[in-house]
């Protein structure tokens, strides 16, 4: 389970920075500490959603 989560994650987890640097830049936090928090947040969302992902797909 922890490779097919290290997979996931690595396509969930980038997804998620770049969504919350989108967010950031839209919501005008045009600095780098808060594209850089924004990123951060979107790959720390990543990671439990990717586990839960991971998780459905083993019990299937």
């Amino acid at each position: 389970m922890t490779r097919l989560f290290l997979v996931i994650f690595s396509i969930v987890g980038v997804t998620g920075a770049g969504i919350g640097v989108v967010a950031a830049l839209v919501m005008g936090f045009d600095t780098v500490s808060g594209i850089l928090i924004s990123a951060a947040l979107g790959t720390l969302i990543g990671a439990p959603a990717s586990w839960l992902i991971s998780k459905q797909l083993i019990d299937a």
